[in-house]
């Protein structure tokens, strides 16, 4: 009993980091939840069935609490446990309910509770991500279930109760108190399921994002991909709004990972990805169109505004001390511009940036071309 009150409290404090949202319920403790609600109803039936002296339900019941227990250690022994305690609580629910018709009548509701474990079969194939053949065994079970609410009915149709109480006030309290336990557990496992969809397509959904994210962006600089501007560059293209490309390139890169090594170069590379980015911001897109080059796209430009964002991009990356390990180094960009003319094919503004950009080369680099 001591060990069976320290998994409770536990089971208390887990529910509790639940609904402040400090962690997922999880299946254990769905199940740990599941058993002892079912187990605290039978203990209230017990107390019932005690004090109206119907001794077969009563004994009946604490055969039904301590099937619990065992289901409750089961439960902490581990998921491979989980469907079997699907089945004992299936059957000990069905057996209850014919046990209770026949000793004291249908009139009193216990046969609900047939229709309230109903939906529990098919949550757990949910919940257990169990294959088809397991979903049959639920489908069969939820025939059997209504085959054994009507043989409820038909037991009580044709053969009188055991123990007849004759207790109008009772009858009436008894049949309210099953119907609300009913509906309570089918509104439980309702809104659980309902929450746990919902659960599942915000992570999908979040999976999604961070998988398009990957698809669409460098991982190295976070800057977009070849693929991702191509897209943009069909957009503008279909837009038919002015737009310029600028192309540029990091000024001897080869030799600054010759000289100081590859994570230096990376740290270039990521440096100059930011203050491109910080410049540009919502003006256009800003693609690592391939190694060290850099391509991006501006919307609605004219020569003056490209020539100025591509100064001010050049200026920045001339002023910035790049550092890494106690060693650091300036480095500069060349830039090259070229705005989309009309029925232009956008690979001929790429080509003519490009040419831009190696004329800034040959003539000193560190420049910006128009």
């Amino acid at each position: 009993m001591r060990k069976l009150g320290l998994r409770l409290r536990k089971g208390i404090r887990q529910l509790k980091d639940v609904l402040i949202g400090r962690t997922q319920i999880t299946n254990k403790l769905k199940f740990y939840l599941m058993i002892g609600s079912v187990m605290s109803v039978h203990v209230l039936l017990l107390c019932i069935f005690y004090q109206f002296r119907v001794l077969p339900m009563f004994f009946f019941n604490i055969c039904s609490i301590i099937t619990y227990l065992t289901c409750l250690n089961l439960i902490h022994r581990g998921s491979k446990y989980y469907l079997s305690v699907y089945f004992i609580t299936f059957v000990e629910v069905v057996l209850h309910s014919f046990a209770a018709s026949l000793v004291v009548g249908w009139q009193y509701g216990f046969a609900q509770y047939i229709i309230a474990i109903l939906p529990v079969g098919f949550y757990i194939c949910y919940m257990l991500d169990i294959n088809r053949r397991k979903i049959k065994i639920a489908v069969t079970l939820a025939f059997v279930s209504m085959f054994a609410f009507i043989l409820c009915k038909m037991i009580s149709f044709y053969r009188e109760p055991l123990i007849e109480l004759n207790n109008t006030p009772l009858e009436l309290a008894l049949y309210i108190f099953n119907t609300c336990c009913t509906f309570f557990f089918l509104i439980l496992f309702t809104l659980v399921f309902v929450f746990e969809i919902r659960l599942s397509s915000n992570q999908l959904q979040h999976q999604n994002a961070i998988l398009e994210k990957l698809a669409s962006t460098d991982p190295l600089t976070g800057l977009y991909n070849r693929r991702s501007m191509d897209i943009f560059l069909s957009q503008a293209v279909e837009s038919d709004v002015a737009f310029a490309l600028i192309m540029c390139d990091i000024d001897d890169f080869k030799k600054v990972n010759d000289t100081y090594g590859h994570d230096f170069g990376d740290v270039v590379l990521k440096g100059v990805a930011k203050i491109t980015t910080e410049q540009v911001r919502e003006k256009g897109y800003v693609c690592r169109w391939g190694g060290e080059e850099i391509l991006i796209l501006l919307n609605n430009a004219s020569e003056e505004s490209s020539y100025r964002i591509a100064e001010n991009i050049r200026r920045n990356v001339a002023n910035r001390v790049f550092d890494l390990n106690e060693k650091w180094i300036h480095c500069s960009l060349t830039l090259g511009i070229a705005l989309h003319q009309k029925r232009e094919a956008v690979e001929d503004t790429i080509t003519r940036a490009d040419y831009n950009l190696y004329r800034g080369k040959r003539g000193g680099k560190n420049a910006v071309i128009l």
